[in-house]
């Protein structure tokens, strides 16, 4: 399907960021498909159901240059077929100076289509963020806060944003109280540190999950987003939560994926990616996307329920 007018001009406003290529081609062209063998296994589809809550989760993305932007067009290009709400980060939201200009170049304008359809992004922080000046920063909702929850707008889902670089006492206190208040069916935590991770370079941070997983499986949190390492992949559940690293929006360690992990269900450290999810019922379907547009991991999750 060609590329609409609105996502041409975000490539022409790329184009014009970034000088042209030595061999004369310019970088905000489309990347080359790189996943022919994710794409050509079955593909759980996105159900795209009325009244679902349909939404997606982006990290490691707030570098300016042109992949993130190519990730941004698939967003809007997904978007344009399955209208999503919302969009979790995952943390390192802005590396470098984080002036106007800089959410501007790194922020606005990548996801300038998604935004001016009405998509909110909540955001969580990761250790190249400036917690101040991003927590009050209105395009990321954290109401001036590092650690916050959010509800769904009318499904029966709750997203509880933690700030993973410093995880304090009163932090904990408030995660355990926050998800014992909580009635919604589906709870959902985001962070930028994985408790469990096949990352060469970062891999697992042991003491955060020595910190937070109890309270995730007595407080029967179903799904966990986070980043850090600079790929995608979902880990086998662990004590029946499904976690996911989804840290290659705009930056990628190729390789780096642990090809002996007894962690990894699936995973992609070939390209840049987003996660696309969508609630209905007890359900949650899910799409791994590549920067090339390449479903490279999908399939269905069902929420956990409290112990009888």
């Amino acid at each position: 399907m060609p590329f609409p007018r609105h996502i041409l001009l975000r490539l022409a406003i790329a184009a014009a960021i970034w000088p042209a290529s030595a061999g004369g081609a310019p970088i905000a062209q489309a990347p080359a498909r790189t996943a022919p063998a994710a794409a050509a296994q079955a593909v759980v589809a996105l159900p795209d159901r009325p009244g679902s809550l349909k939404f997606a989760i982006i990290g490691d993305f707030g570098t300016g240059d042109r992949e993130q932007y190519q990730v941004g067009v698939q967003m809007a290009k997904l978007h344009q077929r399955f209208p999503f709400e919302l969009v979790l980060t995952v943390g390192d939201n802005l590396y470098g100076s984080e002036r106007p200009q800089d959410f501007r170049r790194k922020f606005e304008i990548p996801y300038k289509d998604v935004i001016d359809a009405g998509v909110k992004f909540y955001a969580s922080l990761g250790n190249h963020d400036d917690s101040g000046t991003q927590s009050a920063y209105p395009g990321f909702n954290m109401g001036g806060e590092r650690y916050y929850s959010v509800k769904a707008p009318r499904q029966s889902v709750r997203f509880f944003a933690l700030d993973s670089t410093y995880l304090s006492p009163d932090q904990i206190k408030w995660l355990a109280e926050a998800l014992k208040e909580s009635g919604e069916d589906w709870k959902i935590t985001f962070c930028h540190h994985p408790p469990y991770s096949s990352g060469s370079r970062h891999g697992s941070d042991l003491p955060l999950r020595k910190a937070v997983e109890p309270l995730f499986v007595q407080h029967n949190v179903s799904v966990v987003f986070t980043g850090h390492d600079h790929f995608y992949e979902r880990i086998k559940p662990q004590k029946d939560v499904v976690y996911f690293v989804a840290g290659s929006g705009g930056k990628l360690a190729k390789g780096d994926i642990g090809r002996r992990s007894p962690l990894t269900a699936k995973g992609f450290d070939a390209d840049y990616a987003f996660v696309a999810a969508e609630i209905f019922g007890d359900e949650m379907f899910f799409n791994a996307i590549s920067r090339a547009g390449d479903v490279v991991d999908s399939g269905v999750i069902t929420r956990r329920r409290p112990p009888n």
